[in-house]
């Protein structure tokens, strides 16, 4: 993952007027360093991993600094607001809700929660046989799905049932269980004497992994002494955020008739390809299978912090009432904001909108990527994601450099990206709101072409 640090030190740059940009500053703008003195000091380093820019606003697909700045997004916060920032039927209903008052409610009942609980029903692959719990964040909603994983097992199973397959690469996210079934090592460095039950298996991206034949998986299990009737639940990103990287269609349902044989149960991770992102409502239907848990986050509400689980509703129901629950569990305002956002998502046709621009994103993409094989070794994405791997020459080991001066590069032009991510920050990650139209988006291709040929060229 990436560990960029970018220079505080303002640079004069171009400046750029366009129908969709504007840079009338030096980058950093000046006047925005007290800002990021006050939060070095106050907070952990940790938290000044992004392009250095002082969001003031952000509409739609741009984003703006008080200081006349203003951006095409390629990075929809990461991967949240994918029916555009600061909608304003989103906004409406939160300054309505705001005026009733009710804010907090823990698990009481309130009746937005049946409405979105109905809405994520209706898109899961079976509705009568899925249910739907509310969380508040994707790590949580993973630790939600990994516990269910383990608790059928046990239940139906005994303790023999108990490990958790996940793959390697994967990011599931920053608290224990999630990094546990991440895949990532150097994210596990401060895990000590935990997840014996968690194993990971090569990932069939294709590029990385140039294996992607299901014999892969069962004989790295076989490798792992793991016999499949211990397996509790296998995990994966619908796409690993890293590339994105995906599944072969025929691999996945490969795996799902493992899981179905061993009664294993099947998660996909949406936190952030779900809602249309990849041109689907969620990606795992790219592939024809059925998970029997969906964690979705991000993208769910645009806007307020919200996650869920969809799961059938056989897994769903283990737990007794009160026995599983969380203190924000469907809070008010991030639920009429959800509810809002789907009714966008479906009453816009955001999805089918993200499968038209692939067909403008992707080959643009790909124009780039072919006039520097050497040095962008790989491209992958579906919808409107794609992410373009920088590369040393001649190899595929990760050039981090070279990626994150591509992103400076488009940050000066009024492109904005969230930092390089990939196994070695070495991935340039695209993922502009779904509401970006045709025009924006090839103007902003146009600018990752620039780029390029002043960082490679």
């Amino acid at each position: 993952m990436s560990e960029a640090k970018y220079d505080l030190k303002p640079v004069d740059v171009p400046p750029v007027k366009t129908k969709y940009r504007r840079i009338r500053t030096r980058i950093p703008v000046p006047e925005s360093l007290p800002i990021f003195q006050a939060l070095q000091d106050s907070e952990p380093q940790s938290m000044m991993g992004q392009p250095p820019v002082v969001w003031d606003w952000a509409e739609g697909f741009k984003v703006g600094d008080r200081w006349g700045n203003v951006w095409i997004d390629w990075s929809s916060g990461v991967l949240i607001t994918n029916a555009g920032h600061g909608r304003k039927e989103i906004r409406r209903a939160l300054e309505a809700a705001l005026k009733k008052p009710l804010l907090s409610t823990y698990v009481f009942v309130h009746e937005q929660r049946a409405e979105l609980t109905r809405q994520l029903q209706a898109v899961s692959p079976d509705p009568p046989n899925y249910q739907v719990f509310l969380l508040t964040t994707g790590s949580e909603a993973i630790e939600n799905a990994i516990k269910l994983a383990k608790t059928y097992a046990l239940e139906k199973h005994g303790e023999k049932k108990r490990i958790i397959v996940s793959f390697q690469n994967a990011f599931h996210g920053r608290t224990l269980g999630a990094q546990l079934a991440g895949g990532i090592p150097g994210l596990k460095k401060w895990i000590v004497e935990e997840g014996r039950t968690f194993v990971q298996v090569p990932f069939p991206d294709g590029y990385k992994n140039e294996d992607i034949s299901f014999e892969l998986f069962t004989t790295t299990l076989k490798k792992l002494k793991i016999n499949p009737e211990e397996i509790a639940g296998v995990i994966t990103e619908s796409y690993q955020g890293v590339g994105p990287d995906f599944l072969p269609v025929e691999y996945a349902q490969k795996l799902q008739s493992f899981c179905r044989q061993h009664d294993v149960v099947m998660m996909f991770d949406e936190v952030q390809s779900g809602f249309g992102r990849t041109g689907k409502m969620f990606c795992y239907q790219h592939y024809g299978v059925k998970p029997d848990l969906i964690i979705c986050g991000k993208g769910i509400s645009s806007s307020l912090p919200l996650s869920a689980v969809i799961g059938r509703k056989q897994i769903m129901e283990l737990y007794a009432p009160g026995s599983m629950t969380s203190t924000h569990s469907a809070s008010p305002l991030p639920v009429i904001a959800a509810v809002e956002n789907l009714k966008i998502i479906q009453r816009e046709q955001l999805v089918e909108h993200a499968a038209r621009m692939e067909r403008v994103l992707m080959p643009g993409l790909a124009e780039i990527q072919g006039k520097y094989p050497d040095r962008l070794g790989c491209l992958h994405g579906k919808g409107l994601v794609a992410g373009i791997q920088a590369v040393r020459p001649g190899s595929k080991q990760p050039d981090a450099a070279t990626a994150q001066a591509i992103n400076l590069k488009c940050l000066h032009k009024g492109l904005l990206m969230f930092a390089p991510v990939g196994v070695g920050g070495e991935c340039i990650k695209i993922c502009p709101p779904l509401v970006i139209p045709e025009d924006a988006l090839r103007e902003s291709i146009a600018v990752l072409a620039e780029a390029c040929d002043e960082v490679l060229g």
